[in-house]
């Protein structure tokens, strides 16, 4: 199996990372650990990914996963993903997001990064 159990249990683990990949389309960055970066990098790729597909099909598939919140009462994050980031990297085949470490967190050294998305505003 390719991903880390991250100390959580399955339906643990997919809230969080349904949180995190959220937070991602609405902020388009976010502060977390490395581990769990690096897990929610490769859903948020895909999730892009299907997003410049822009179907219906793909609309429902994306919309099974990211949880319907908004920013600041405008766009919730299903319709940021189609309307704003699927065109920003419509000529893009890959590589939405990078990892840029800042160091180890206060409480536990555990290495904490930023995980963004690349050609923000």
């Amino acid at each position: 199996m390719a991903y880390q159990k991250l100390s959580r249990d399955s339906s643990s683990r997919k809230a969080l990372f349904r949180d995190l990949v959220t937070d991602l389309f609405l902020y388009e960055r976010i502060q977390t650990t490395e581990a769990k970066a690096k897990e929610v990098r490769s859903i948020a790729e895909k999730l892009i990914t299907l997003a410049k597909r822009g179907d219906l099909h793909a609309r429902r598939q994306v919309a099974a996963f990211v949880r319907r919140e908004t920013l600041n009462g405008d766009q919730d994050a299903i319709q940021k993903l189609f309307s704003d980031l699927a065109p920003r990297y419509s000529e893009r085949p890959g590589g939405y997001t990078r990892i840029l470490k800042l160091g180890p967190r206060r409480g536990d050294s555990a290495p904490m990064v930023y995980l963004e998305l690349v050609d923000r505003a």
